[in-house]
């Protein structure tokens, strides 16, 4: 393993421990890190009390809690509907996951033309049926932006759950039937249950993803209006570009990773509770089988 463990020492640590040491330092870009002033928690504290920071991390929570509660219900909702052997169902099942090909630039290009107050696609059609336009990436920008990545990445979530479901025993179906349980008691106490270890996944995976996410809003808005659309990784994005502050960067950096770090343990300890409670569940069904 010595030659893997080293790998991941120089293309993982190293860089996470540069990012840590340069938080506690006052650093330029044109400096060597070896050159800058140590200034210990400043970074950390200014950020604290910062408005602007503040903000941006409501924004991202506001952003990233909306986007993937909606891709989970559309996406393990599609995956249900979907799950069943009709006629030219493997032809949707294809057109569904077309939106997660697409980079994503021309994703945020492509809705900011749709967005558009004059010319874009919603605006003529409520023009259409009479109705004024609406400054879609004005006054709802993040509403824009938060359809937007729905829409690219809800396949994400159908693709994952839809794989979850095909994986079932067939057993425990087979035998919710014998009993008299209707297509909704099936979902309810038997897929949900047996497939909740891999959405809790899905969903800590699209979660981290969601935190991240630069391209799309950076094409569309730019965070704007003021910063009603200016998530946390395009302010640290633009804290160590524009404003030339690594170090202050590198520390956002680190109150990003620390919240996921915290949400992804909690969803592993939930995730353990839920694996154990499937597993009792495939026993009972084994026992009476």
């Amino acid at each position: 393993m010595a030659p893997a463990a080293v790998i991941m020492v120089i293309a993982l640590l190293y860089p996470l421990g540069y990012m840590v040491y340069g938080s506690f330092r006052a650093w330029d870009p044109s400096q060597n890190i070896s050159e800058t002033e140590f200034v210990g928690l400043k970074n950390y504290i200014t950020l604290w009390f910062d408005p602007s920071f503040r903000e941006s991390l409501g924004v991202t929570l506001k952003f990233a809690i909306s986007v993937v509660a909606v891709e989970m219900v559309l996406g393990v909702g599609l995956a249900l509907l979907l799950d069943r052997n009709i006629r030219g169902m493997s032809i949707l099942r294809t057109l569904f996951i077309l939106p997660m090909m697409i980079a994503p630039v021309v994703v945020g290009l492509m809705w900011r033309y749709m967005y558009h107050p004059t010319v874009g696609t919603f605006n003529r059609f409520l023009k259409s049926i009479g109705l004024d336009g609406v400054d879609w990436l004005g006054q709802h920008a993040l509403l824009s932006v938060i359809i937007a990545d729905i829409w690219q990445w809800t396949p994400f979530i159908f693709i994952l759950t839809l794989a979850a479901l095909q994986s079932l025993p067939q057993s425990a179906l087979e035998a919710a039937k014998i009993d008299g349980a209707g297509g909704w008691q099936q979902i309810w106490h038997i897929k949900l249950p047996l497939m909740m270890p891999v959405l809790i996944v899905t969903c800590l995976l699209r979660l981290i993803d969601a935190f991240k996410v630069l391209e799309v809003i950076l094409v569309m808005t730019e965070g704007g209006p003021g910063l009603s659309t200016e998530i946390l990784a395009l302010r640290i994005s633009r804290t160590a570009t524009e404003f030339r502050e690594l170090g202050v960067a590198a520390a956002m950096s680190n109150y990003l990773l620390m919240l996921l770090l915290l949400l992804t343990v909690a969803m592993f300890a939930f995730n353990k509770i839920q694996t154990a409670r499937a597993a009792r569940l495939r026993a009972a069904v084994q026992e009476e089988d």
